[in-house]
Order: structure tokens, then C-alpha cells, then sequence
């Protein structure tokens, strides 16, 4: 289905060529290439600062961006800002707070010119698809998903203090990243979508970091074959190959887009030039792409379902035994091997959702799939999300709705809940499958800390719907019978323009901002010292720390108004007491026993880890640690780009080392930190005190000389406040 080609290769006449050596002239011929040009203004195309058009929040992030841009001299947004309310819009938890942040984004958007865009209006990726992308753009957003390549933009998902230096004038300072060619060659066939070509892909390139920090580049003959909504859909799950953003070749079918959603002026022809070279490349063939699940805990476990259903016990037994290392001993039980019977491997709930399943056609398949077959298992539940008004409405009109409804579907607005474990959480030791980005483990909402583990496996959602017809027993959409003759979509924009207050330009700097008493600001952080003093509080085990881990997701996302209270989840699922380590080495003040003057010397804990910070872009995960009085992360290395930039905007350095040997209790000691961060030192000596005391090295991968400055000053807040 797919193959990796890890040398350079130029894409010439429509054909991939290998090449013999790195070509940086032909690399000027990519799409990727050309936008980047465009919007760097460094002058030096091999150090990129960037500068986006556009920026995109959602509320359990706008609030938290724009209090550290105010605190840094905020005084109008220069650039268009979309906040969104689509994860906490269910207003369930916390009394009033909720709304109390919606609030807060709506006083914003009038004080300071943005775009608002109400509760259950739209998830955040549906809106700037439909309503703000544009070709040649570049968007940034604080949501790990911000993908919009298909539409001709490149777009990047960061934590919200690099949202918070568009806000203020300043850039987005990268490396020239490679581009790998994704070349798609012939057409899918039916009952395969777009979560089935996503996940063969993650399958592919994650565990290897083959497209890591990487820009994905689609080209090639497989494209003009696929539906907008489809190429949307498997765009929007590159996040989940670790890449850096991804860029699409446009067509007539992108041009229809932008014209059925009334932006026709939005679009522009865009396409790799004649002999363009790239890094490296995937070939991915559309045709022999199959229906695929994704078993938890993770997307890159993935495997056909036809292989899946092969030997259900072997793959289920796995994914069981990883989940019986995330219950406390003696606390709960896992299992997911009872769910075979007869043969066939029975699910518990079915969801359809988000920014990568709530789409038309995904819905509207899934509607025909099912037909006029009742969900008769009342063991079984299909939800349904659709991710717009629009696209509800458009379902509505097309009759697909009634139909869904009928079947025993229940259809609710559009809302990220069940992508980020804030709705429909499954009972313990149920499996969801899910048309949503994630299953990472508690995605679905479920606590382990607490003996409570249920589990999610990604699936398209037309098979999704074949499931559900056959009664929750997990079924193939190549092994059912259907038309897949969908009713032409007709966008109504009437909707958002009853709905979405739009200042963008047009702030009024006299409104104040509304405050709920949940909304609380930024402590005080402390500048770097001359000398650096850290206790070990954490050390994690596993081979990947997600920032789900870090800062569980779910109904925890309500109190990310709120840094101090936020930060008494930090870790709570993975390490129970590190907030009651972290806050000790606060509350005890510095140890007196080492010899060490405390005058010229930075003290505060550290978390130690293999590869932490996979998946979402969430500030939170780096933020919580500060509060508690962190300064600085030690690991062999860094899952994606953006947990490393969280943790420098907040004042905390990211340290490699190429052991993960140290003990909860330790301390590190590294003399002269400052002066080596200040001379643009990679490498620093330092010594482990404890039970084994001992030398060792630690390193930082090079960091930009404003990094240096933040990290100096103890956070981004304080760097602009200089």
C-alpha cells in the first residue's frame, strides 16, 4: 500500500526520479518551498522567521493566550484571530466556568478585533476550512491539529505562547525544514475513506520518525480522484505522523470548494514546479488501500481489519496487557479479549466526529451504509457529530439526518468532546471505535488512576456505519452492500453570519475585558540564576510520554483558565505524586546540606523522561510544570517540535541526556548554566548528588538567540515585559 523512500527524489513530469545528491535549487520548486519564502522575513531561508496570516484558538486555549499577550503589552490583535468554542461548549463541569471563558473570548474578539465563533457552531478546523483558509496562506494555531493543506495553506499546530508572538509582532523561528513528497497514484475503492489512507500512512512513518518535523508535500495523479472532503480528512491526521505541516496540490476541485463555501477569491492554482526536489518520499497507492482500525493506545497501531479480524484474540491480548500497566497495582481491571464471540469481535459504542470524521460525506456515506437496518443491539450506540451547522444542515435538507435518527442514531452539534475525552466515555472495559484523531489512553474520558480504563480504536466511519449494521460486531465497508451515491452538498452561510461576531480589524481599545473568577492570571516566574539546582521529582519509564500524560485532557480542560488549579492534575494519571513532590521542593526551600550558595543559584524540580510531549500542542503540559516550579525537562529526546518550544516559552530548559538512569530524590548541579545558555553552549557538565553521585553530560539541541533570551529571563511573559 505504501512505500518510503528515505533519499532525495525530484518529481519530474508528473513522475518521482531518484536523485544522486541533495539539490537545493530544485528544492525552490516546491510548494512547500515558495510559501515558506513568502512568509519568512529573516532573509536567510535556512533560518526561517516567520510571519502567519492568520492565527486560530479554541477555548480551552484563547483564554490563556490572550492573558500572557496582555501581561506583554498587548494592545490590539494585528492579525486576524479566530477563537472558537468547541471543547469546553458543554459548560458541564465547574459551574459557571465555562461560559464564563466564553465570555472572556467574545469581550476579546470586541476590545481587540477578532472573530468569535459561538458554541456549537462549528469545531475549530471545520470553521477555518470553510471560513479563513486560503491558497498561499499560512495559519497558526494552538490546537495539534490545525491542518489545511488540502485547501493550499500551510498550516501549524503550536502551544499558545507561539500564538502569543504573532500577537505582539514577532515571528516563528524554525530551521528550514525538509519536505517530503507524499505521491498518491490510483483511486480508492468503495468503502475505503479517508481514516483508512490516514491511518496506513501513520502506520507507516510514526515509530520511525520518517516525516518527523517534516512538511508533507501531496502530489501526483492519485489526487484528482479524491473528494475535497476526503483529501481534508486524511490531511488532517498527518499530525499523528509527527510532521511539521502539510501542503496540498490545488485543483478544480479546490476551486469548486472555496466557491460553494461564497470565497471564490480564495483560491488560487498552486503546484509543484517541473523538477522539484525533496528530501525524501512516500508513494502511497490509493487502490490498494483497505479498511483499517487503529487498536489503542496509540494511531500508528494500526493493521487492516480483515488482518485484525484474522486473529482478534493475539492483537486485543496486547493492547490488554498494555492496558493493565496504566492501573495502579491492585486497582481495577483491563480486558478487551471477552469482546470476541462467535467469531466476531463486538464493540460497545460507535462515534462519528470532529474536525476528521464530522464531515458531509463521511456522515452521508455512513447514513447510506446504514440504511434502513435498525441498531437492534442495545449493547451498541452510534453517535453522530456533525462538525458544522452548515454541514448539519446540509445533511438535514439531504434527508440523511432523519435517516440516522430513525436507524436509532443520535445526532448531537458539532463538538471536539469526543476527540479529547469530554463526551461519550464509554463504560469500563468498554471499546469505542471512533472517526476521531486520537486513542491515546483516557482520550475517550476514562480514569485509571482511579481503577476506570475503557479504550478507543479509530476506524473510518463507513465502517463504522457497516458495524453498526451488523449489529456492533466489528465489519469491514468492503464486506457490505451500499449505492455511495451522496446527495450534493449546499453550503448556507446564512448560518454564520447570524451567528459568528466577526471585529477582525475593527477592536474597539475603550470595552474591557469580562472576567468569571475562575479566569486567574500568570504567577510570578523567577529569571535564570548563575547556577542551576534541580530536583529529580518525576522520572517516567515508558517509551513515549504523550501530553495527555502531562496534563490529562477531558473535564480537566475546564480549569485551563486557571493555571494553579489546572496544575493539580499535572502528571495525576502517569505520576500521582509528583504534584506533591513538585510542590515540596517549593515549600521546603533550598537544601542547605550541598554545599551549594543559594544567593547565585536557580532551584526548582525536574521531570525525567525517554521521549516525552507526543501529541497534542497544549501549552498546559509544559505550564503546569513551571507553576509547580519546574525549570527544566531531561530526556534521550523530544517527541514533536512544539513540546520543546512550550517548554523554553515557559522559561524551562529542554536538557537531553543520553540516559535515563536518574532516581526520584536526586539532585542535578550545573555551575555556570547561565553564562553557557549566554555563549550559546549545546553542552554543559554536571553533577548528580544523591545515593550515586556522578558526572555527567548534558546537551541541548541549538536554540535561536530569542530563545536564549527567554530561557534567560525565566519565561516568555518576562522577555517581552524586558
Amino acid at each position: 500500500m505504501i512505500k518510503l523512500i528515505n533519499k532525495g527524489v525530484y518529481y519530474k513530469q508528473g513522475k518521482l526520479v531518484k536523485a544522486k545528491e541533495k539539490d537545493l535549487d530544485a528544492k525552490k520548486l516546491t510548494m512547500a518551498y515558495r510559501i515558506l519564502k513568502s512568509h519568512n522575513v529573516s532573509g536567510n531561508m535556512q533560518k526561517l522567521s516567520i510571519k502567519f496570516d492568520e492565527i486560530t484558538s479554541h477555548d480551552i486555549t484563547y483564554v490563556g493566550i490572550i492573558q500572557t499577550a496582555k501581561a506583554s503589552g498587548l494592545t490590539e490583535f494585528p492579525i486576524p484571530y479566530t477563537l472558537t468554542n468547541c471543547h469546553n461548549s458543554l459548560c458541564a463541569v465547574g459551574g459557571t466556568i465555562n461560559e464564563d471563558d466564553h465570555v472572556f473570548g467574545l469581550s476579546a474578539a470586541k476590545k481587540y478585533g477578532g472573530a468569535f465563533v459561538p458554541p456549537h457552531l462549528a469545531v475549530i478546523h471545520q470553521y477555518m476550512r470553510e471560513m479563513r483558509a486560503f491558497t498561499g496562506a499560512m495559519i497558526l494555531g494552538s490546537d495539534s491539529h490545525t491542518r489545511y493543506g488540502a485547501l493550499g495553506t500551510m498550516a501549524i499546530g503550536e502551544g499558545g505562547p507561539e500564538l502569543v508572538k504573532q500577537l505582539l509582532g514577532k515571528t516563528y523561528d524554525i530551521d528550514m525544514p525538509e519536505i517530503v513528497a507524499v505521491y498518491l497514484k490510483g483511486r480508492l475503492r468503495k468503502g475505503v475513506g479517508p481514516h483508512d489512507v490516514a491511518l496506513a500512512l501513520v502506520k507507516e512513518t510514526f515509530k520511525n520518525g520518517f516525516v518527523k518535523n517534516k512538511v508533507l508535500e501531496f502530489i501526483g495523479t492519485g489526487i484528482k480522484g479524491l473528494s475535497m472532503d476526503t483529501r481534508l480528512g486524511i490531511d488532517v491526521m498527518t499530525t499523528e505522523t509527527t510532521c511539521l505541516s502539510s501542503i496540498w496540490e490545488t485543483d478544480e476541485k479546490t476551486e469548486k470548494y472555496y466557491k460553494l463555501h461564497e470565497r471564490a477569491g480564495a483560491y488560487a492554482p498552486l503546484k509543484a514546479g517541473d523538477g522539484a526536489y525533496y528530501d525524501k518520499a512516500i508513494v502511497i497507492d490509493l487502490s490498494k488501500i483497505e479498511p483499517m482500525i487503529a487498536l489503542p493506545f496509540h494511531p500508528s497501531n494500526a493493521y487492516t481489519i480483515k488482518d485484525f479480524l484474522s486473529r482478534p484474540y493475539e492483537l486485543l491480548k496486547e493492547c490488554e496487557e498494555a492496558g493493565k500497566k496504566l492501573l495502579p497495582e491492585g486497582k481495577g481491571e483491563f480486558k478487551l479479549t471477552d469482546k470476541i464471540k462467535d467469531g466476531k469481535v463486538f464493540v460497545e459504542q460507535g462515534v462519528i466526529a470532529g474536525c476528521a470524521g464530522g464531515t458531509y460525506e463521511n456522515i452521508a456515506e455512513a447514513s447510506d451504509i446504514l440504511g434502513e437496518t435498525p441498531i437492534d443491539n442495545n449493547d451498541f450506540t452510534l453517535d453522530i457529530y456533525p462538525s458544522s451547522q452548515p454541514v448539519y444542515k446540509g445533511l438535514a435538507d439531504n434527508g440523511y439526518i432523519s435517516k440516522l435518527m430513525e436507524n436509532g442514531s443520535v445526532v448531537k452539534t458539532a463538538f471536539c468532546g469526543p476527540c479529547f475525552g469530554a463526551g461519550d466515555v464509554p463504560q469500563n472495559n468498554g471499546l469505542s471505535i471512533r472517526h476521531t484523531t486520537r486513542n491515546f489512553e483516557s482520550r475517550e474520558g476514562s480514569k485509571p488512576s482511579g481503577g476506570q480504563l475503557a479504550a478507543v480504536a479509530l476506524m473510518d466511519a463507513r465502517s463504522i456505519a457497516a458495524t453498526a449494521k451488523n449489529g456492533g460486531a466489528i465489519t469491514s465497508a468492503m464486506d457490505v452492500e451500499y449505492s455511495k451515491k451522496i446527495k450534493k452538498y449546499r453550503f448556507d452561510t446564512k448560518i454564520y453570519r447570524a451567528r459568528v461576531y466577526n471585529a477582525v480589524g475593527n477592536g474597539d481599545s475603550n470595552l474591557s475585558l469580562k472576567y468569571g473568577p475562575n479566569i486567574a492570571d500568570w504567577p510570578e516566574m523567577e529569571a535564570l540564576k548563575d547556577d542551576l539546582l534541580l530536583k529529580v521529582v518525576s522520572v517516567l519509564t515508558d517509551p513515549v510520554t504523550t501530553t495527555d500524560e502531562l496534563i490529562p485532557s477531558g473535564e480537566t480542560s475546564s480549569y485551563r483558565s486557571n493555571p494553579l488549579k489546572l496544575a493539580e492534575f499535572a502528571l495525576s494519571r502517569k505520576d500521582p505524586e509528583y504534584v506533591k513532590r513538585a510542590k515540596a521542593v517549593k515549600g521546603e526551600g533550598f537544601p542547605k546540606d550541598l554545599g551549594i550558595d543559594e544567593s547565585v543559584t536557580t532551584y526548582g524540580s525536574v521531570v525525567c523522561s525517554v521521549k516525552p510531549g507526543d501529541g497534542s500542542a497544549r501549552e498546559q503540559a509544559a505550564s503546569c510544570q513551571r507553576v509547580l516550579g519546574g525549570v527544566a525537562n531531561i530526556a534521550k529526546e523530544y517527541a514533536t517540535k512544539r513540546y520543546r518550544s512550550n517548554l523554553i516559552n515557559w522559561g524551562m530548559i529542554p536538557f537531553l541526556s543520553d540516559k535515563n538512569d536518574f532516581t526520584v530524590g536526586e539532585y542535578v548541579y550545573i555551575k555556570g548554566i547561565k553564562a553557557a545558555i549566554q555563549n550559546g553552549e549545546t553542552e554543559f557538565k554536571a553533577k548528580v548528588l544523591g545515593e550515586n553521585n556522578r558526572d555527567i553530560v548534558l546537551k541541548i539541541d541549538p536554540i535561536t538567540s530569542a530563545e536564549k533570551e527567554i530561557i534567560l529571563k525565566g519565561c516568555l511573559i518576562n522577555y517581552y515585559k524586558k
